[in-house]
């Protein structure tokens, strides 16, 4: 003998319920589908602004002295004149940079200035992948170095057979980004250089690259 059928409320409360879960299932897979799509999307687009950062992402400028020499340094009876060549070089491909002040140099022997540079470079715009030449001569015409700093340095170098400077530049700077200027930024650039009793530049100087600081 069959079993009776289940009564119609029964059945149709199965039905429903097997219609939800249906719906419940196709409902998960749809969020399911978008937080997928989502996450790639924003994978992407993080990878593409990371690219972009890196090609936009302005690198510092290269100083390098290429030459330094100390004239008279060895001869009590001639003033000292120091000369220094140095190498300006922006390594951005698509940035350049505005050097929006005259770049001041001054040289310092330990703590003490020997003397300050007449300003090296005007005002101007260096192109990306560009090198500039800065050239320079100090003290100022018609000052002289210290006497008393003078005769510690000659004393230095009879005893020791070298001496060491810091060459230091200054200017105010700003990176351009196609049409976008960055703010203005302060730097400093401290160049050692040494030189030998014929007031010529140490191999160990030569070609050495000058860390920069911002402040």
């Amino acid at each position: 003998m069959e079993p009776p059928p289940p009564p119609f409320e029964h059945r149709l409360d199965r039905t429903q319920h097997v219609a939800k879960r249906m719906q419940d299932t196709l409902t998960s897979r749809v969020c399911r589908v978008f937080c997928s799509i989502f996450l790639s999307l924003s994978l992407i687009a993080a990878i593409l602004v990371f690219i972009v950062w890196l090609s936009l992402r302005p690198h510092r400028p290269r100083f390098h002295l290429a030459d330094f020499s100390a004239a008279g340094l060895s001869d009590n009876r001639t003033a000292a004149v120091f000369s220094f060549h140095v190498l300006l070089r922006n390594p951005n491909q698509k940035i350049g940079i505005f050097y929006d002040d005259a770049m001041r140099g001054q040289l310092f022997y330990h703590d003490d200035s020997v003397g300050t540079a007449r300003p090296l470079l005007p005002p101007f715009y260096q192109r990306p992948k560009n090198t500039t030449d800065i050239r320079g001569e100090l003290p100022e015409p018609g000052l002289a170095v210290d006497q008393a700093l003078l005769t510690r340095i000659r004393a230095d170098l009879a005893a020791t057979g070298e001496v060491w400077f810091r060459l230091r530049l200054e200017a105010a700077i700003r990176f351009r980004v196609k049409t976008w200027d960055t703010h203005q930024h302060d730097m400093k650039v401290d160049c050692d250089a040494g030189v030998r009793p014929d007031g010529s530049i140490l191999p160990a100087a030569k070609g050495r690259r000058c860390p920069i600081y911002f402040f």
